[in-house]
């Protein structure tokens, strides 16, 4: 058991280690851990963080996180390594406790001792390779194993360092209740077994291995078992302690370092998650500014050059010079549609660095309002020669909210008999009016509303608003408020 070694997850390095990122593309911008609580926003490219990045750990350790039983292996042959070698120190313990008298010379406890010292260390090793997928269980066979290696020969063995293996697996397994709870149930079962049976421990093996064995003495008084010793005994019981102590430090350290690297790998992926969402967000936004710039390019050019292109044909006889002044009217629209059309579709390209916002190709109201009027409504205007502030978008927002005004007025109400549009500039607003008195004949069907909900949007974004809805007394009226900062910044 070594503190390299994963737990039933994955082991993670301390919380203030860097993490480094595997070669590879996406990861050249260097670690993403600085600190506990610093992640960086991951990049869209780049490759999903996982534990092992955080953790950062040497080859070996990879190695054991991806084969644990590899570890487990290693654990149980090292335990079983040093109970063969301690079998022939118990041995000669034994015989040098025979040799002063402490066992009678024909029980056979050399061969008891033994015997029980090496099963006790293939039980111990054998269940060490489960101590992974089971660890209270095997913490539980461990301990009953125990018990019967003191009641039966007196020794504990190496089952008390198997103990501190299967702690270890408990700590880094389950929760801090769980493991302190086991933790006390197994060092008070053990301390009492230990107490009440055990014969050769840690300080036996010490003082007694050395014993002459060669010529027996004559004057040795043999006894059926040695004297009870509470020194010894607390001897190996503070060493039994601090074997339990130390699996449960170190089981607990591992689980902390896994936890750990598993908030912080959630933290990245919530991060992940967050810039996946603001991106769709900001994709979002853009398919509805883009949505709003085509629908007022082509639906407001469209429905002018529909009703020029219908007046010019209607006096095409009687008044060819109206007419050729319509179709040169339709020109003049189109052109200026395809030019808004190529700055809209020019806005969804790579960014050129500078401001790429959509600006209309004309932002003289003066301009707009003639066209409708030469379109067929009766437009009386007033405040289009307002100087609008210098914010593109405020200019951008009036112009489409008069032009979607007027073709509503257009298509929905054709032959309306007056159209009142009023333009007002205050020292934080810019208003616009558009009030119709109703058509006189049916116009295109009730429409689908994307508009209005347009000019709102576009009003909203700057702060203000857009009220439009039929008149008490017959018509339809578009109200716009839309604020705006003053040169010094302030609105």
């Amino acid at each position: 058991m070594t503190s390299a070694e994963p737990s039933p997850s994955r082991a993670v390095a301390p919380a203030a280690r860097e993490a480094t990122r595997p070669d590879g593309p996406g990861w050249e911008s260097g670690p993403v851990i600085r600190r506990a609580a610093l992640v960086r926003v991951p990049r869209a490219d780049e490759p999903p963080l996982t534990e092992e990045h955080v953790r950062g750990a040497s080859p070996v350790a990879r190695l054991v996180t991806a084969r644990p039983w590899v570890m487990d292996v290693t654990v149980a042959v090292v335990i079983a390594l040093v109970g063969v070698v301690g079998s022939g120190f118990i041995w000669e313990t034994a015989n040098g406790a025979i040799a002063i008298g402490l066992y009678p010379r024909d029980a056979g406890v050399t061969e008891r001792v033994t015997t029980t010292w090496l099963v006790g260390t293939g039980v111990g090793a054998g269940l060490l390779l489960l101590r992974r997928a089971r660890p209270l269980t095997v913490t539980v066979l461990l301990t009953a194993a125990t018990l019967l290696s003191l009641h039966v020969a007196g020794v504990i063995g190496v089952l008390g360092a198997c103990l501190a293996c299967a702690l270890y697996s408990v700590a880094a397994a389950r929760g801090t209740t769980t493991t302190w709870v086991v933790f006390g149930a197994v060092l008070t079962v053990v301390t009492l077994a230990l107490w009440r049976w055990q014969d050769l421990g840690l300080i036996e093996i010490i003082a007694w291995s050395g014993a002459n064995t060669s010529q027996p003495s004559e004057w040795v008084q043999y006894r059926d078992e040695p004297l009870f010793s509470p020194g010894r005994r607390m001897g190996s019981v503070l060493l039994l302690v601090a074997l339990l102590l130390l699996g449960v430090a170190v089981g607990s350290a591992a689980r902390s370092r896994r936890l750990h690297a598993a908030d912080l790998v959630e933290r990245y992926r919530a991060l992940a998650r967050e810039r996946d969402d603001s991106a769709a967000l900001a994709r979002a936004a853009e398919r509805a500014h883009i949505a709003r710039e085509m629908h007022d390019v082509v639906a407001h050019s469209l429905t002018v050059m529909i009703a020029l292109a219908d007046g010019a044909d209607a006096a095409f006889e009687r008044a060819p010079d109206r007419s050729r002044a319509a179709v040169r009217q339709v020109a003049d629209t189109g052109r200026s549609a395809l030019a808004d059309m190529q700055r809209v579709l020019g806005a969804l390209g790579p960014p050129s660095g500078g401001d790429d916002r959509v600006t209309p190709t004309e932002v003289d109201l003066s301009t707009v309002v003639e066209r409708f009027g030469t379109a067929g409504l009766a437009v009386t205007a007033t405040g289009l020669d307002t100087a609008l502030p210098d914010d593109t978008s405020v200019r951008l927002a009036v112009l489409r909210i008069l032009g979607e005004a007027l073709t509503n007025v257009l298509r929905h109400a054709p032959g309306a008999s007056s159209v009142e549009v009023a333009v007002r500039r205050t020292p934080t607003t810019v208003e616009v009016d558009v009030v119709d008195g109703g058509g006189a004949r049916a116009g295109d069907g009730p429409g689908t509303g994307r508009g209005i909900v347009g000019m709102r949007e576009r009003a909203a974004l700057l702060g203000g608003h857009v009220e439009a809805g039929p008149r008490p007394d017959g018509g339809w009226q578009v109200h716009a408020v839309l604020p705006w900062a003053d040169d010094a910044g302030g609105s």
